[in-house]
């Protein structure tokens, strides 16, 4: 009688398994073991990641009605998008939306631009102190940047070259309230996390070997053409990276936009006052208060939470895979 291939792998295991003395048998387990506590780990994790943004979601189809009836737990019992257009006239969605696109570009842009410049910098050359500006690169990530706010206001209310305005025009030139501050701080390498990018490019300049830019110099290529070349291709996915951390810090900054852009409607400080602005928006008559209860004003804060995460979410959606990689071989190349 012939036996399935079932009952041969069974027999074949059990076989293998009595001469290893039970060895194999142990090591499936414990591989079997470790799959399991892997897979409720990571499944814990995705929970914890996506529950909160699936209540959030729910919680924003919901009418006001059903905030407050205990019956309804996750499921809508009226099903509204009327908070959405709420949201959007308080927060001035479309203006406050493509001024955030259009400023966060332009700051991303700019850091990445010195950034790849400095970073290579120090992977490549030698200059005197280098260590030590080096060093202050990496202060630039640890220090907040509220603590040079008032030297930041001082210096961008008063904004003058070597005393050249002043001299010419009798005055210095107020800067706040433009764009030109972000700019400049952000092609200076003193922008918002510019220390952190200037780390990542030169831990990944360090790890391309020097032979490469050795070849282009006999080719005959000079220190410019190498580099845009040969260095720059080679650097796309860490430069894509930064760019996304550049633009995602900026998209949800709070700090330098209260103190250059507070004449600009930028999605984030519109999205910070919201609640001052409910009671004004709520009340038929100017004269009058409206009290919104807090539930209301936590489901339409919630609510701009979403619109604002949203954008982030389809960008790493579909940059994620150049993003992982590079962060992995910005590690591993040393």
């Amino acid at each position: 009688m012939k036996t399935n291939s079932s009952e041969l792998k069974s027999v074949s295991f059990r076989e293998a398994n009595r001469r290893s003395g039970g060895i194999l048998l142990r090591n499936r387990i414990i591989k079997g073991s470790v799959s399991v506590a892997r897979a409720l780990l990571m499944f814990g994790l995705c929970f914890m990641i996506i529950q909160p943004l699936l209540i959030r979601f729910s919680s924003s189809l919901m009418a006001e009605s059903d905030l407050y009836d205990s019956t309804v737990l996750l499921v809508p019992r009226n099903v509204t998008l009327d908070n959405y257009r709420i949201v959007a006239d308080l927060t001035n969605l479309p203006k406050s939306m493509l001024n955030t696109v259009w400023t966060s570009l332009l700051v991303s842009v700019c850091q990445i631009v010195s950034c790849t410049l400095v970073g290579y910098g120090f992977a490549r050359y030698n200059f005197p102190l280098k260590k030590f500006w080096f060093g202050c690169c990496i202060a630039l990530i640890i220090i907040p940047p509220q603590t040079i706010s008032t030297s930041l206001f001082i210096v961008f209310s008063n904004f003058d070259v070597l005393g050249l305005f002043k001299l010419f025009t009798g005055k210095t030139v107020n800067l706040r309230s433009s764009v030109l501050p972000y700019v400049l701080m952000s092609l200076t390498c003193m922008g918002l996390k510019n220390g952190l990018y200037i780390y990542m490019l030169r831990q990944y300049f360090r790890g391309i070997p020097k032979s490469l830019e050795e070849a282009a110099y006999i080719d005959g290529c000079n220190t410019v053409h190498t580099f845009v070349r040969i260095m720059l291709p080679d650097a796309v996915p860490i430069i894509l990276s930064c760019f996304l951390f550049a633009f995602v810090w900026q998209w949800t900054d709070l700090f330098y936009t209260r103190n250059f852009l507070s004449t600009y409607s930028i999605y984030s400080t519109e999205l910070a006052s919201i609640v001052s602005r409910m009671a004004r928006y709520f009340s038929a008559d100017a004269s009058q208060t409206v009290i919104v209860p807090p539930a209301r004003q936590q489901q339409l804060i919630f609510i701009g939470v979403l619109i604002c995460s949203a954008p982030l979410i389809v960008l790493y959606c579909f940059t994620q895979k150049t993003f992982v990689k590079s962060l992995a071989m910005t590690g591993s190349k040393e």
